[in-house]
C-alpha cells in the first residue's frame, strides 16, 4: 500500500483550537487541523507553514512534533501524518480565511470540539499527545 507523507498543525490560542472544514475527499465536510501532503523536496516544517497559509491565510512558527497517526486515504493510499505544535504569527482577530481545499476555518473552544463533525480519531490523538485532557 503506497504511503504518503503528510503534516498537520495544532494551533491553540485562548483555549481554542484552529480547525478547518475539509472541502475534498477523503474527509470532505469534516473538521480537522490544517494540513496536507508534503511536496517533493519540501521539509516537514516548510509543508506545515505552506499548508496552514493555504488553508487559513495565517502564518505560523512551527514548534515540536506533537505526534503521528496513520490514516487511510482514497483507494490504496495511506497517509502518515506528523502533527506539529505551531504558534500563529497573525494574531489579529479575523485574520483567518478559508482557502485551498478548506471550506471554512474556525477557532473552536476545546470543550466544544464534541459539537463538531471531526475527522476520525482527531480527539483521541490529541488526548494521547496530552493536547486535550
Amino acid at each position: 500500500m503506497p504511503e504518503v507523507a503528510a503534516v498537520g498543525a495544532i494551533a491553540i490560542r485562548d483555549g481554542k483550537l484552529l480547525l478547518v472544514r475539509r472541502g475534498r475527499p477523503p474527509s470532505a465536510g469534516l473538521w480537522s487541523v490544517p494540513g496536507g501532503k508534503v511536496e517533493p523536496g519540501e521539509s516537514e516544517f516548510e509543508a506545515v507553514r505552506r499548508e496552514v497559509f493555504e488553508e487559513t491565510g495565517l502564518r505560523v512558527e512551527v514548534g515540536p512534533l506533537a505526534g503521528e497517526v496513520v490514516r487511510a486515504g482514497i483507494g490504496e493510499v495511506t497517509y502518515r501524518i506528523r502533527d506539529y505544535l505551531v504558534d500563529v504569527i497573525d494574531v489579529a482577530a479575523g485574520a483567518e480565511r478559508a482557502g485551498d481545499d478548506a471550506d471554512d476555518v474556525a477557532w473552536v473552544a476545546l470543550e466544544e470540539l464534541g459539537a463538531r463533525d471531526l475527522t476520525e480519531g482527531l480527539v483521541e490523538a490529541l488526548r494521547s499527545w496530552s493536547i486535550l485532557p
